[in-house]
């Protein structure tokens, strides 16, 4: 996630350089050619380009909205993990019964799904980012369970199943009643949700086709305002073509990776951070000694 502050122009710039060097050698080249066929060309009335432009204006307007749907989305699909993953350790130690929570397999099985818990935030993250779902996870889960994942496609639904087998373990163990099994089966199933949410903002991409039609009305709008600049502001039009465009080019540039909220780049939904924050959360609740510090920004942007 970007940050407010601090954002260095390099970034910026990288972003729209490869677009910013073709609008540039395309006005040089096009200036030229019309300075050789300045009798062979008609005049183009400057309405057009004031249409054009406001359409294609609007067209970048739709898709950056758009775009940041889907961004926001996932932050709020990462904003509810957050709130049951508390929900889900705070509902076990409420639950359970004094008499119960001294028990030691009891407490074991709890701190268990808690620190699974921790294990299923960063393995979905980095699931979503198609990075190793298991890494680190040894620091949370024994090495049994380790085992147990390396045959599942999907890390972190048999993560979640591993809950409900505890939780049915707690209720069998009559540690919870029925109606409590089912309020905290219930969490866990909203966790199926969210991650079943944030998979498909990860596998429904935007059209590619949407982008290159937005790139060609950018060019056309080019050339039909430079056969409209050029006898007003002569050879100044290069730079005012290269300045609009890499306005225009930039907020393109923003919609589209913004678009992709798990992609792993600055822009990204910010996971990992979420994910630590969980883990100072649940740690905490089960008295875990070593709670680690909030994750800093590198730099610019937090992952």
């Amino acid at each position: 996630m970007l940050l407010s502050h601090n954002i260095p122009f390099r970034y910026i710039f990288r972003k729209i350089r490869v677009d910013v060097l073709r609008v540039l050698l395309f006005s040089i080249s096009f200036h030229i050619l019309k300075l050789v066929l300045t009798d062979a060309l008609p005049p183009v009335p400057s309405g057009l380009a004031s249409v054009l432009g406001t359409g294609i204006s609007l067209l970048l307007a739709f898709n950056l909205n758009q775009s940041y749907e889907r961004w926001w989305e996932a932050r709020i699909i990462w904003g509810a993990i957050v709130n049951d993953s508390r929900a889900l350790m705070l509902e076990l130690k409420a639950f359970i019964a004094s008499a119960d929570a001294q028990k030691p397999h009891i407490q074991a099985v709890v701190r268990s799904i808690g620190l699974r818990q921790i294990a299923w935030c960063y393995s979905l993250g980095q699931s979503l980012r198609k990075q190793n779902p298991l890494e680190h996870l040894e620091e949370f889960i024994p090495a049994q369970e380790l085992a147990h994942l390396q045959d599942k496609m999907n890390k972190p639904l048999a993560l979640l199943e591993l809950h409900m087998q505890d939780v049915n373990w707690l209720y069998q163990e009559q540690a919870l009643n029925q109606m409590q099994q089912t309020q905290v089966s219930g969490t866990v199933t909203r966790l199926v949700d969210s991650m079943g949410k944030a998979e498909r903002i990860n596998t429904t991409v935007f059209p590619a086709t949407y982008s290159m039609f937005i790139h060609f009305f950018i060019y056309l709008f080019l050339v039909i305002l430079s056969f409209t600049l050029v006898e007003a502001i002569g050879v100044y039009e290069i730079p005012v073509l290269t300045a609009v465009a890499s306005t225009f080019f930039l907020v393109e540039k923003t919609a589209r990776h913004i678009q992709d909220p798990f992609m792993n780049k600055p822009t990204d939904t910010p996971v990992t951070a979420i994910a630590r924050t969980i883990e100072i959360n649940i740690k905490q609740m089960l008295g875990e000694p070593n709670v680690p510090e909030p994750a800093q920004p590198d730099g610019y942007f937090l992952m």
